[in-house]
């Protein structure tokens, strides 16, 4: 077993065994014990009270963090020339169609999100083995396949993100940069887990939020208390 580096020891020393933390304890421990040379990512880890093989027990969202990401969000519009240039306006990176169909097929997929029209997505169809491994797949449920591309291109860039539970039933996300203040990121967090609460299946029994922890890009895991979610 390796032995832990003085950081970490440092880190682990903060952390008190067993222990469960407000949230605003948790986001304000969460910077003191990451030393990354980076900025890195505020996670949080929800275990949810149910059964993700179930359809009627799937969770999925998207929630818009009040205080951002913090991550320069790469975005392509795959869309009709008569809307390109209120997506480019909207803050769209990439913007087009079928010479960006034909990059993907070759393998690009150099973005964080597309965003197409109902109408295009007979085309973009055929890229599923591309895109679908990555993520980067349009879904009406994620808001990424809308008639108002503008408009879902200013979200996403605004902080806007989508969750899908895992085969565990387990949830995880970034909510931020550890750079942020633990007042943004508990905010941040506070908006995740009420939007988790309201798409509480009808079919879930018992305790819904089993646990949160929340961490950083290298750092353990902090134990939340489920009752603080509003402290």
């Amino acid at each position: 077993m390796s032995k832990l580096t003085k950081n970490q020891k440092l880190a682990a020393e903060k952390i008190e065994a067993g222990k469960s933390y407000t949230l605003a304890e948790a986001a304000a421990l969460l910077k003191e014990i990451t030393f990354t040379k980076f900025d890195a990512s505020a996670d949080i880890d929800v275990r949810l009270g149910v059964d993700p093989r179930k359809a009627n027990q799937m969770v999925r969202g998207v929630v818009s963090l009040p205080h951002g990401t913090g991550k320069e969000v790469r975005v392509l519009v795959l869309c009709n020339p008569d809307v390109e240039a209120a997506a480019k306006e909207a803050g769209a990176d990439y913007v087009g169609l079928d010479e960006y169909i034909e990059k993907i097929k070759g393998g690009w997929t150099d973005i964080d999100v597309i965003i197409t029209q109902p109408q295009i997505m007979g085309k973009i169809g055929p890229l599923g083995r591309v895109l679908g491994p990555r993520g980067l797949m349009p879904n009406p449920k994620s808001g990424t396949v809308t008639p108002d591309v503008a408009k879902a291109v200013k979200e996403v860039k605004q902080g806007k993100i989508d969750f899908k539970v895992d085969k565990g039933g387990i949830v995880h996300t970034s909510i931020g940069k550890v750079s942020f203040s633990p007042e943004k990121i508990k905010e941040n967090a506070v908006a995740f887990i009420q939007t988790l609460i309201k798409l509480k299946p009808a079919a879930a029994k018992g305790t819904y939020i089993k646990s949160i922890y929340l961490s950083s890009t290298m750092s353990k895991g902090i134990k939340v208390d489920t009752k603080s979610i509003d402290a």
